[in-house]
């Protein structure tokens, strides 16, 4: 992969550039970005997408920490994106299991997602701060991926007991 090419990724069309908290800019830019895909492909675009992404996430993070005094640059934003995607893979997933119309996406669902997935990515609760000791740019990518599940686990708990599943 190009430098040019890994920068793009990385930084998810330069995203990751913008002043201020990069990683919340990026998770929120992820949740339309993940709407879009379920409304043209359901969950099983989104689910594709965010494998896609993960892998050309870490090609390119490998690209971009070689010999970089910082091993998880701010403008790499692309772990936020995939693990945004997982944390509303819960809600996609339902919506697209239960035959509703694709340009459903609950409000309540991905702002619990969003809330759950910074306060995992910021914290680093367990497998989240295991990943991120890890180092390199597995590390990088395996941080938020932890993220991105514990807060699908938390949203789906959530939906579950809103809609009457837990009884």
């Amino acid at each position: 992969m190009s430098l040019w090419l890994a920068r793009v990724v990385a930084s998810v069309g330069g995203l990751g550039f913008l002043p201020g908290p990069s990683g919340t800019w990026a998770a929120l830019v992820a949740i339309p970005l993940a709407w879009g895909l379920h409304r043209l492909g359901g969950f099983p675009l989104l689910a594709v997408a965010t494998a896609a992404l993960g892998v050309a996430g870490y090609l390119a993070v490998r690209v971009e920490i070689v010999d970089g005094p910082d091993l998880d640059p701010g403008e790499i934003v692309v772990d936020e994106v995939v693990g945004m995607w997982l944390a509303l893979w819960p809600l996609s997933a339902g919506l697209w299991l239960a035959g509703a119309a694709p340009h459903v996406f609950p409000w309540p669902g991905w702002v619990a997602g969003f809330l759950f997935f910074r306060l995992f990515d910021m914290v680093k609760l367990g497998p989240v701060g295991w990943a991120e000791r890890r180092g390199g740019a597995l590390a990088v990518m395996l941080d938020d991926v932890a993220a991105g599940l514990m807060a699908a686990a938390c949203v789906a708990a959530l939906a579950a007991a809103a809609h009457g599943w837990l009884r």
